[in-house]
């Protein structure tokens, strides 16, 4: 998702690349040990990566923790060994959870009937025991291979929707971590449900919200963006349900609150953790009944808003330690969207190393043709901790150092964290600062709130820091 005007180191992946996927995943669930057994022996020499469980509700447990291309099942477990009854129950609760997985059953008491029963079921085909291993082998392989051609086709259709929708925010997220997130983001983006966007800070929060904004029905009307985080309590009210002349001291004339300037568009809220108890109320009254009145007014207004909003926090653990209150997590994560960070998506760095160069050469009217491979090396191995945000930060940086037509490893200015053994006699303290800034956030999973209060700063100093240091 980047335009084609890239500096000529940098190339993106086609999709051949794409096509080289990591091995099918399948779940085999039978109550026999040794049955398990031979299909592991018959399924692993061909690429397979299995997981073995003996009951159904393992299956269950299995499928709700972890992602699979497939599932084998057998059709009779412990509740009787004929009828099939227990492993159609199965069949549809996996489809319940999953439409779109294929499934192949079998059983040792097949008959036609039940056959035909589990096919319309959602099943994708039938093996009876004892199996032909050739014809289980050639069924879950046609099977993995649609359901794969099925997921391609969907996340292709995914990125052009996003790509159609593209504005002064890219999405430049080809890495495979990256695909479920487009792939929602495609799904939901037309609707006018709320959303919850997840992830560290700096992992690129706010460009999701833009373009879910701009794959909705609300895209003629701008977004209107609120960092909740550098609102005091006192001037919550007002920022976000307006006021009315004379309702406090400074409040000389009538103000629009964002909730009101958003209405018939979406409103996007940075930072929702940060909410005050108190005004958490307010704001979920707004979001059940659709209604406000502006401080100091008894006027009850009705306002049509999309919310959008994001977090680095874990708004659950928030939730259970009283700090945020349940039903308005309810309210907001009607989908949950989770960002992944920069180094759980290496893939990308190339890409959007690239289109940050593109930029600010353009800005800063400098001569610069690319990369150097040492350079894009170290981007490439360098930790992240401030995510894409980083990034952008250091390319900009690189920019404005280079001495050269390219940028070399030098002028990236990061380092590989020193070892133990290294002393700090020769690092400035703004170097010491910065690794421990890094280190603080790392440990506390991007949570400024709780590498804050490890490092004995206020979220507003920490926040400086991060600016500072090009962490944001």
């Amino acid at each position: 998702m980047l335009a084609d005007s890239k500096p000529e180191t940098e190339r993106r992946p086609s999709r051949a690349d794409a096509a080289k996927e990591p091995p099918c995943r399948l779940l085999v669930a039978d109550d026999q040990p040794q049955i398990l057994e031979a299909l592991r022996l018959l399924l692993k020499p061909e690429g397979y990566e299995l997981e073995m469980v003996k009951t159904p509700a393992r299956v269950i447990e299995a499928l709700s923790s972890e992602t699979f291309d497939g599932v084998l099942i057998d059709l009779n477990y412990t509740m009787d060994t004929t009828s099939g009854r227990e492993g159609l129950d199965l069949l549809s609760r996996i489809k319940a959870i999953d439409a779109q997985l294929p499934i192949v059953v079998m059983t040792a008491w097949g008959n036609i009937d039940l056959a035909v029963e589990a096919v319309r079921l959602g099943a994708g085909d039938f093996i009876q025991k004892p199996w032909e291993n050739a014809r289980l082998l050639n069924v879950l392989r046609t099977q993995m291979e649609l359901h794969r051609s099925q997921k391609r086709s969907q996340w292709l259709e995914a990125e052009n929707r996003i790509l159609r929708a593209q504005g002064e925010h890219e999405m430049i997220a080809s890495a495979p971590s990256m695909r479920p997130v487009l792939e929602l983001m495609a799904r939901i983006g037309p609707s006018n449900a709320n959303v919850l966007i997840t992830g560290e800070h700096g992992t690129g929060k706010e460009v999701v919200a833009q373009t879910l904004h701009r794959l909705s029905s609300r895209a003629d009307r701008p977004i209107v963006a609120v960092n909740t985080g550098a609102l005091s309590e006192g001037v919550f009210e007002s920022e976000l349900f307006g006021h009315v002349k004379g309702a406090f001291t400074d409040a000389r004339v009538d103000r629009i609150g964002r909730f009101e300037l958003a209405s018939g568009s979406t409103l996007f809220l940075d930072e929702i953790a940060n909410i005050p108890m108190r005004q958490q109320a307010k704001l979920l009254r707004v979001l059940e009944t659709g209604e406000l009145e502006r401080v100091g007014s008894s006027v009850t207004r009705k306002v049509d808003v999309r919310m959008l909003s994001a977090t680095n926090a874990d708004l659950h653990a928030e939730c259970a330690d009283g700090r945020f209150r349940e039903d308005l997590l309810f309210r907001l994560n009607t989908v949950e969207i989770h960002l992944p960070p920069l180094r759980d998506r290496r893939e990308d760095i190339p890409l959007l190393a690239g289109h940050f160069l593109s930029r600010y050469i353009a800005r800063y009217r400098r001569s610069i043709s690319g990369f150097e491979p040492t350079a894009l090396q170290t981007l490439v191995q360098y930790a992240w901790p401030g995510n894409v945000r980083e990034l952008d930060h250091t390319v900009e940086r690189a920019v404005l150092m280079a001495h050269g037509n390219r940028i070399e490893a030098a002028d990236l200015r990061i380092q590989a964290p020193r070892s133990a053994a290294q002393s700090l006699d020769h690092m400035s303290l703004e170097e010491v600062e910065a690794i421990l800034v890094r280190k603080a956030l790392a440990r506390a999973d991007g949570n400024v709130s709780h590498a804050a209060e490890a490092l004995g700063l206020s979220r507003g100093a920490l926040y400086r820091r991060i600016e500072k240091y090009g962490l944001q």
